[in-house]
């Protein structure tokens, strides 16, 4: 399920992200006001979340890569579950810093 969520989530932002550039062919200013909105702390928070959402969609793609592939695969498909959320949540602090430092720093100043 949290495969399928998250999916729908990235395509959601790259739907976004699309029209968002199209965006300066209309209107500069107004594609400059959006870009302005991309550097407050609230996005911030929705880039972390985004971070989150590729990399657990992507490790867990390999996981069931691995899953449908491999004969052994659903042999070891919750062990193989438990690694990528074990990897996905080592990452996922990795990102803290360099996703959210500048939000944290802006909030609360340097």
């Amino acid at each position: 399920m949290a495969h399928r969520v998250t999916g729908v989530l990235i395509f959601f932002f790259l739907f976004v992200h699309v029209l968002d550039t199209a965006l300066v062919r209309v209107s500069p200013e107004a594609y400059d006001t959006v870009v302005a909105t991309y550097k407050t702390p609230v996005v911030a928070l929705l880039e972390y979340g985004l971070v989150a959402a590729i990399l657990f969609h992507a490790l867990n793609g390999l996981r069931v890569i691995a899953v449908d592939f491999w004969s052994q695969g659903p042999r070891y498909q919750k062990q193989m579950l438990w690694t990528v959320v074990g990897i996905w949540l080592v990452l996922m602090i990795g990102a803290l810093y360099p996703v959210l430092g500048h939000a944290v720093r802006e909030v609360f100043g340097s």
